[in-house]
């Protein structure tokens, strides 16, 4: 259960309902998933959270697909289940297959086991590493 409570879109105030209008938008979607509407209680970080995600997702030097494959690893680090589900969901709409899916999920999870391993044994950085 969320620590606040669900801001829907018929009860949202004009300025949330904005942001909600731009995700749906954005993401062609006919609904904002329930991350929005929890932060949606607090309509500056709502906007501020969403400008910053559209500007960091969108199409640049790497690929909208390798993006969400970066979040879903980083959120897979980090244990964030909502990031996981959300990530995956919209990787697949950009043509993660499920190949592509299960190389991502033993790069994970080779890259903690080995960072695990370094910082355990406090591996000194090589001089040609720097």
């Amino acid at each position: 259960m969320a620590a606040m409570r669900m801001v829907e879109y018929a009860y949202a105030s004009p300025e949330v309902r904005a942001v909600y209008d731009d995700i749906m938008t954005t993401r062609k979607v006919d609904a904002v998933n329930n991350f929005w509407k929890v932060i949606a209680n607090d309509p500056a970080a709502l906007k501020r959270t969403w400008e910053s995600l559209k500007q960091v997702m969108q199409p640049g030097a790497l690929d909208p697909l390798t993006k969400e494959l970066i979040y879903i690893a980083v959120s897979v680090s980090t244990g964030c289940g909502y990031c996981i589900a959300s990530h995956t969901a919209a990787a697949r709409k950009r043509g993660m297959t499920d190949e592509i899916f299960h190389e991502l999920m033993a790069v994970i999870g080779m890259a903690s086991e080995t960072n695990r391993l370094a910082t355990g044994y406090q591996v000194e950085i090589d001089p040609s590493l720097k």
